[in-house]
């Protein structure tokens, strides 16, 4: 039986963890981050939406000393200390081949053929869906205790060759530093604006 949560808020401290005291880390704590802890975060992350259930992300998580240093190389310099320093760096990639998959992954139809031929179309869904569940990644490495330190700072062909060689059907989307954030390492909250300096309702 599936348990139903609409109409369900979060409590307050939930959606100060999340959201509302989260900030982005600059460095970080000296403590671990397990596997096991990632492969908690990917339970959750991966139940976030994408189109026809496309999943293009290909995340490459960084915890060795061998592939930090790889990744270390690869992010400008105002980003070293924040990959040094953190237990583990994601790397959010995107398979733009992601279609080769979707028989599987949303087999209520052919949305294979949506995608064949249409490398533009596959770019264009791979990018937004990829970043989506980049975010999703943030929401639930917060939601499961962790904080994180999204980064866009680095040389995407160098982490491409480092990190995906084998695989080059798969571009690299954003990096992100995820552990025990040091609250040292932040500055006060930048300005937030209220609903009306950016929204409309119609």
């Amino acid at each position: 039986m599936t348990t139903q949560y609409h109409g369900k808020a979060l409590s307050a401290d939930a959606l100060d963890q999340i959201f509302r005291e989260a900030r982005s880390y600059n460095g970080w704590l000296d403590k671990p981050v397990s596997d096991e802890q990632l492969h908690a975060i990917w339970d959750v992350l991966k139940m976030g939406p994408t189109s026809a259930n496309m999943l293009p992300a290909r995340i490459v998580w960084v915890k060795s000393a061998e592939a930090k240093a790889k990744l270390v190389d690869a992010v400008s310099d105002g980003n070293k200390d924040k990959v040094k320093t953190a237990p583990v760096t994601a790397i959010i990639g995107m398979d733009i081949y992601f279609h080769e998959e979707l028989p599987w992954l949303f087999p209520h139809t052919d949305a294979k053929s949506w995608f064949d031929g249409d490398e533009k179309g596959r770019k264009e869904g791979a990018f937004r869906n990829s970043s989506l569940q980049g975010a999703y990644l943030i929401i639930a490495a917060r939601a499961l205790g962790l904080d994180c330190g999204p980064m866009s700072g680095f040389d995407a062909g160098a982490v491409k060759a480092a990190f995906f060689a084998d695989e080059p059907k798969v571009e690299v989307n954003f990096i992100c530093s995820i552990g025990y954030g040091d609250p040292e390492s932040i500055f006060d909250r930048s300005p937030r604006p209220e609903f009306g300096k950016f929204n409309t309702i119609v």
